[in-house]
């Protein structure tokens, strides 16, 4: 047998359920849409069950909604005919996966939150089924095959569930106008957390950690500073305290290489405009800066281009950024 074959082909036909769920999208998702939006906003959260290896998928679909701001809880449909539907409250909706819509548990409890007028998204293949009778709005997770060999074993209708799962939590997102912010609060204990929570003013060097010499400085009087800073660049500063440029390691190897000398004013070998950063901008900015130019100090300025601060990157590991 051909593992390596066999691995690609299994993936090409979920790619391929992947390709007729998207190709099959209609108003139907809107309506989907709507009606959690219309949820969320009167302060009610989205249930979302599922049957057998469904089960999984929902506790995913639900995780991922909850964590990108909408309020999501999973309900276990074994549990449910035994006090778990309580979890279901007024003004909730409920999102149901069942490929077939014919799974008995279901009706266990569908027509009682029926009867109570929640909102039933139903993810299923069979529109004619009694899940789709039931349900306020349908959508299509028909494929065309199961990857197992048998055509049995849940494996592209449950990769398409689960796309169709993550669709829906971006589109909320979206709609409801998450903002990198909103997103960082709901991971506190984490690195995306520590990422996006911090601020610059939190992880900068201040005082005399920040090597800084005046604009008719020598390049050596630099390297004095930037020795007793621990630091591997020094700010550049004019003589109404704005920042004129930064002097770093690279400086010196290029100004050395082209002739210069150590007595020279080091305003000859500073960089003129370097990057900097304001003290309440994210620490992910810093992350994307150094990746994006490749430097490794960035000196952080106040809005009339006053020095505050600088970042090096050494420091990122300290505060478990990087």
């Amino acid at each position: 047998m051909d593992y390596l074959s066999r691995a690609k082909d299994v993936i090409q036909i979920e790619i391929r359920g992947l390709e007729l769920l998207s190709g099959r999208l209609d108003s139907a998702f809107d309506s989907a849409i709507t009606l959690l939006l219309n949820c969320l906003e009167n302060k009610g959260k989205i249930v979302v069950t599922g049957i057998g290896k469904n089960l999984p998928i929902a506790e995913k679909i639900s995780a991922t909604l909850a964590s990108t701001g909408a309020t999501s809880v999973v309900l276990n449909p074994g549990q449910a005919a035994h006090g778990d539907i309580g979890i279901v409250q007024p003004g909730d909706t409920l999102i149901v996966i069942s490929y077939s819509g014919a799974s008995e548990e279901f009706f266990t409890f569908l027509p009682t939150l029926k009867r109570n007028k929640i909102p039933i998204i139903g993810f299923t293949s069979a529109s004619g089924s009694p899940l789709a009778e039931i349900c306020d709005t349908i959508l299509d997770i028909t494929v065309d095959q199961e990857a197992c060999p048998f055509n049995i074993a849940p494996t592209a209708s449950t990769t398409a569930a689960l796309a169709l799962g993550d669709a829906i939590a971006m589109v909320l997102l979206d709609a409801r106008d998450i903002k990198l912010e909103d997103y960082a609060r709901l991971h506190p204990g984490g690195a995306i957390g520590r990422t996006l929570l911090q601020r610059v003013s939190d992880i900068m060097r201040t005082d005399e950690q920040v090597a800084s010499v005046s604009t008719d400085a020598s390049v050596q009087d630099a390297l004095i500073a930037m020795t007793t800073a621990k630091s591997g660049a020094a700010a550049i500063i004019n003589a109404d305290d704005t920042l004129a440029g930064i002097f770093t390691d690279g400086d010196l190897r290029r100004f050395l290489t082209s002739g210069g000398v150590l007595s020279a004013t080091v305003a000859t070998a500073m960089s003129v405009g370097p990057i900097t950063l304001r003290e309440d901008q994210l620490a992910v900015d810093v992350l994307t800066l150094y990746t994006e130019h490749q430097i490794d100090d960035v000196l952080v300025v106040s809005a009339d281009n006053k020095l505050l601060g600088a970042v090096d990157i050494q420091d990122l590991p300290r505060f478990k950024i990087i």
